[in-house]
């Protein structure tokens, strides 16, 4: 079966530059990208008859990723797989007293494996109530966030991902059309900065929708 999609082409590479990412971060985050910002078109929808997950076009309308839950939302396990069915991410709910958070694991998980990323919610003290953050660790690293994911106050489909030091690394809104018309709320664009792992950050957000119930 042939999908294809069209989003709007990326003319330029997003406006705040990735400035620390070259210093901060393990060489292996720039694996899998391009030396140019890049746009994708995700479609809340899994390609199975009936299933739960989300399929992600890129800017030729080719798929490039899905993820496929078959009849059950809110899995605690989620693959991120290419076009072709491949395992490149595993991601696991894992709940922590009363703060679930989620780890993301390459390629299917074996035993003993470290995970690549964890996502949470972050908390607010003294009282702690949910922040509208979400917080991203990279390499076993829980002392210092890598990223943060924030969600628009007025959308939760509308979030972006920021470096430690503010800048932008990928943002996620609703798609419009060639004319201006607002899609419907499962239809998003995600742009992604220059140089920066695609898989990372469509894992991160897989994890960001499963948080919100969105998957």
């Amino acid at each position: 079966m042939s999908i294809k999609i069209h989003p709007h082409q990326l003319a330029a590479p997003l406006a705040t530059p990735v400035s620390d990412l070259s210093t901060s971060q393990p060489d292996d985050l720039s694996l899998s990208s391009s030396g140019e910002g890049e746009i994708f078109t995700i479609w809340m929808k899994s390609l199975i008859l009936g299933g739960k997950g989300c399929t992600v076009f890129d800017s030729n309308g080719e798929v490039v990723y899905r993820v496929d839950n078959y009849s059950s939302k809110g899995c605690n396990q989620v693959f991120l797989m290419d076009s072709q069915g491949r395992v490149l991410l595993t991601i696991l709910r894992k709940k922590f007293r009363l703060l679930a958070r989620w780890e993301g694991y390459k390629n299917e998980k074996t035993k003993g494996e470290s995970w690549w990323f964890q996502v949470r919610k972050s908390w607010k003290i003294p009282k702690m109530p949910l922040g509208n953050e979400v917080v991203v660790n990279l390499y076993h690293d829980k002392k210092s966030p890598a990223f943060k994911i924030e969600k628009s106050k007025n959308d939760l489909t509308s979030c972006k991902i920021v470096n430690r030091l503010g800048g932008l690394i990928a943002e996620m809104k609703r798609k419009q059309s060639t004319g201006g018309v607002v899609l419907g709320r499962d239809v998003l664009t995600l742009m992604i900065e220059p140089n920066i792992d695609h898989s990372l950050i469509m894992g991160l957000m897989v994890a960001y929708n499963l948080i919100h119930c969105r998957m």
